[in-house]
């Protein structure tokens, strides 16, 4: 195999659907997420989402999807009967597997009463919660819509409507958060057993209104306290930390964010997404679509507004940074098959890599060590 072949394997193929809409914009904040002016135009965007579709389907011929994720933005703003047109539609142009992991992203804040069981009906049949915190202060300081009482309903709504493969989203190093508090959070995520938890760090974003106003985090070692003790509780509670912030019950991985790790593929639908497809002729396109919702809308036919090649210089980097955040890493020759690269083309600096301790021995994988320095193992694939 040359740097210029085609992929040994096609990819594992997913799919990601962004929804624009929001009640409010949150002040941490960059995501393509724009406050409602009115009523969500559901018909619209249904019709938009699937005319923006057609063009996509010859970059990926009859290959199956194998995990979908709803993303926003607030996808729980749109009702159960805009899903069950989409994917009904969505099953009459693409194959889906048996069986494939369909996450739709929810808000405590926007859910009436039977939505969760249309949800399901649509066939979504993954959650991901976005709680951030059961603090009170905390979520009027991150500007959030809903408080700790719907937070805890929505849960237990979720899992009364059948769901029981959900994630739970919360942040660490809030404003003047303490470890016992973010504890505290955790113990009330746990409650509820979720089979996965996104326990991620609060960053500031350029483009936020934190970043004009920043508000007062926790100091760096503060931090570590906080990560420390709620890495222990929540290995205690046995769930496991795969990737940086991704913690679950063993076998309840976010098969999607596996696959984005690993340098899948993945068709992007919405305002604003993203994807990254592997092609016949051996090239890697990236592509986004139309940001601004009414742009979105008003378009006639394809809604892509740029594509560029991943050029084979470029690769490995972006392989090593996706594969190196999951824990247990990757396999050798997953590099190879997602690629198009010889695994030769970087064996020195595995070598290198593994006598420094930064690498495990047979795989694509950073030790401990490694871990703790990811961003100076990461320079040496620059």
């Amino acid at each position: 195999m040359t740097a210029t072949d085609p992929v040994a394997v096609c990819p594992p193929l997913s799919l990601y659907i962004h929804v624009p809409w929001c009640v409010r914009k949150c002040p941490y904040c960059d995501f393509n997420s724009h406050a409602i002016r009115g009523d969500i135009p559901e018909e619209r965007y249904l019709t938009a989402l699937l005319d923006d579709l057609e063009p996509d389907l010859a970059l990926v011929r009859d290959r199956p999807i194998e995990t979908v994720f709803i993303g926003g933005g607030t996808p729980s703003l749109m009702s159960g009967q805009f899903y069950q047109r989409l994917f009904n539609s969505l099953r009459e142009r693409l194959a889906f597997q048996p069986g494939a992991e369909i996450t739709l992203e929810a808000n405590p804040g926007t859910l009436e009463a039977g939505r969760f069981e249309s949800f399901r009906e649509a066939g979504i049949n993954r959650l991901s919660i976005g709680v951030q915190s059961f603090d009170p202060n905390q979520l009027t300081a991150l500007g959030r819509i809903h408080d700790s009482a719907s937070a805890h309903q929505a849960i237990e709504a979720a899992r009364k409507a059948g769901f029981d493969n959900f994630n739970v989203d919360l942040m660490h190093g809030l404003p003047g958060q303490t470890p016992g508090q973010a504890l505290e959070d955790l113990q009330a995520a746990l409650s509820h057993k979720p089979r996965h938890l996104s326990w991620y760090q609060l960053t500031i974003e350029p483009n936020t209104e934190f970043f004009s106003r920043p508000p007062d985090l926790p100091d760096d070692d503060r931090l570590w306290d906080i990560y420390q003790q709620g890495a222990r509780y929540l290995r205690k509670a046995g769930l496991e930390d795969y990737e940086v912030s991704a913690w679950s019950e063993p076998g309840a991985q976010s098969q999607h964010n596996l696959n984005y790790w690993t340098f899948g593929d993945y068709l992007a639908m919405g305002a604003g997404a993203h994807g990254k497809v592997s092609l016949a002729d051996g090239r890697i396109l990236r592509y986004w679509k139309t940001r601004q919702p009414e742009a979105f809308l008003n378009r006639i036919g394809s809604r892509t507004a740029g594509s560029e090649a991943i050029e084979t210089g470029e690769r490995t980097l972006e392989f090593m940074m996706n594969a190196l955040r999951l824990k247990a890493g990757s396999e050798e020759n997953t590099y190879t098959e997602r690629t198009g690269l010889p695994l030769s083309s970087i064996a020195v600096k595995l070598s290198q890599l593994r006598k420094e301790h930064l690498l495990a021995p047979t795989r694509i994988q950073a030790t401990e060590h490694g871990q703790r320095y990811l961003n100076s193992l990461l320079e040496h694939f620059l």
